[in-house]
């Protein structure tokens, strides 16, 4: 949720309201947060506060060419609520999925739009969390107080993206955007587009230009590894044929996929040779056998060492194939009027370039939090699990997975939370912290993730603003999905971890 100032002239509504739970942002993992406290919690009041209009975050903010998913519906899609489409989904069709779950569920009495959220001040003696907002549809300030707030706001800055500062970028005399800030009504028909990056925006931008625009060209400094499949589930459509029931069809899927991503990514590490020829040989058998891989699509590094995303139908090699995309790997050099030197000596000439070079991390949603009068140094903090921090009380963070749909997590830590505001009623307390342990004063503290394991260019950037992981399980952010979703139901809340007052 973006800070959009202190707003002096705003005025203060009489009144502070008081919920026993702050939900900060409506995006997936906010409306699933509201979805499990108004079914495990019946009785529990709640709001959420979204900086935005409307619900969805990603699917709502970004508006370039194509926008889709990266991941399957019917593992980015909640367990509770079966995806009935491909699996791929535009951003039309995944708002869509989530206003049902907002309708069906009764959640938008409990969201309010339009609320910038600037402060979070944790009271001890209270117990209690003041959030100071912005109504930006009014301009008035809003005051909210909860017992436990549930940070749902994402992982990156929705009104902003990560753009290099390359030298001669004022001398470009055509268009320069970023995925993020398109521009509404934007025409690039006939026009000569380069689209700066390798990642899965550039790879959906590309497919989608390319044939209205005069030509796409792919700049790249180094290739991404990409899987290709048809935008359909063959056992999805057998079982529809069987007429078996759409939420039966849902857990089916969503088991089968689980278990062949667990079984790719084991190999990625196990067997990573092999698993990057099967890539390779994908993308061979589009481009066809003398195009040059081994420049354009190999990457440096092995599959999952950065996020591996899908391709439906192979739509971005399809186009290369048919000559209305291409794709360049160097370095730039600068930007000159016309477009693009390289530091190979090639130029290439340009009306529009797009910038997909990656998101500004978010941490905490960039809100000013205080302990006690004392600024928050998230940096300094102690994860546990990826979802609480050490000295930060009554207060819980999705963070989804890299290798996996982020949705998952986000069921899992709503079943936690629940889990631990029933604890918390049953032990009559009224703040809970978690605490390292005797055991633990020893143990190494570590950077959020491993650098060796997983190292996008966004979190490497911002690895600095997060917090530490111990070197044992219950200490860190774990990114396996088969381990977590029988770990986290058995996570035992009595354990010394945790601190009750």
């Amino acid at each position: 949720m973006p800070d959009t100032g202190l707003h002096p002239e705003a005025t203060h509504t009489a009144a502070t309201e008081h919920f026993d739970v702050l939900i900060v942002g409506a995006g997936i993992s906010g409306v699933g947060a509201a979805y499990h406290l108004t079914t495990q919690r019946p009785g529990t009041s709640f709001v959420v506060l979204e900086a935005l209009h409307s619900f969805g975050g990603t699917w709502l903010t970004h508006k370039y060419p194509g926008i889709r998913s990266d991941s399957d519906l019917y593992t980015f899609g909640y367990r509770f609520k079966p995806w009935v489409g491909p699996p791929i989904a535009a951003a039309s069709e995944i708002l869509n999925y989530m206003g049902e779950v907002i309708a069906e569920n009764g959640l938008a009495p409990h969201i309010r739009y339009n609320h910038a959220i600037h402060s979070a001040a944790w009271d001890s003696d209270a117990k209690l969390w003041t959030l100071e907002a912005t109504d930006t549809a009014t301009g008035q300030r809003r005051r909210f107080t909860c017992n436990f707030l549930w940070m749902c706001q994402g992982y990156y800055r929705h009104a902003e993206g990560y753009t290099p500062e390359w030298p001669g970028m004022e001398k470009f005399q055509g268009q320069v955007v970023h995925p993020q800030t398109w521009p509404k009504g934007l025409d690039y028909a006939g026009k000569r587009v380069i689209v700066i990056g390798s990642g899965a925006s550039a790879a959906t931008i590309v497919p989608a230009m390319a044939g209205r625009a005069g030509h796409v060209t792919l700049l790249q400094r180094s290739p991404t590894w990409f899987r290709i499949g048809r935008n359909g589930i063959d056992i999805a459509d057998q079982l529809r044929e069987l007429n078996v029931d759409e939420s039966w069809v849902h857990e089916i899927v969503r088991r089968k996929i689980l278990f062949e991503q667990a079984k790719f990514t084991a190999r990625s590490f196990s067997e990573p040779e092999k698993v990057a020829e099967e890539l390779l040989a994908n993308v061979r058998a589009i481009v066809g056998e003398d195009y040059d891989i081994g420049t354009h699509f190999t990457p440096r590094y092995r599959p999952w060492h950065q996020r591996l995303a899908y391709v439906p139908d192979g739509d971005l090699f399809q186009a290369v194939a048919a000559g209305t995309a291409s794709v360049v790997t160097d370095e730039i050099e600068c930007f000159t009027p016309a477009g693009i030197k390289l530091k190979s000596g090639q130029e290439l000439e340009a009306d529009l370039i797009v910038t997909a070079t990656g998101f500004e991390l978010n941490v905490l949603g960039d809100i000013a939090f205080t302990i006690d009068g004392r600024p928050l140094a998230f940096h300094e903090t102690v994860t546990y699990r990826g979802m609480m921090f050490t000295g930060v009380p009554n207060m819980a963070w999705v963070f989804g997975y890299f290798r996996a749909s982020w949705t998952l997590r986000a069921d899992l830590v709503g079943d936690f939370v629940c889990r631990l505001l029933a604890e918390m009623e049953q032990r009559g307390a009224r703040q809970v912290e978690v605490a390292l342990r005797p055991e633990d004063h020893n143990m190494p503290l570590l950077p959020w993730i491993d650098p060796e394991n997983f190292n996008p260019g966004y979190l490497m950037r911002g690895m600095h603003l997060l917090p530490k992981r111990g070197d044992k399980p219950e200490w860190q952010h774990n990114q396996d999905y088969w381990r977590e979703k029988d770990e986290f139901p058995a996570i035992d809340l009595k354990d010394a971890a945790f601190v009750y007052s």
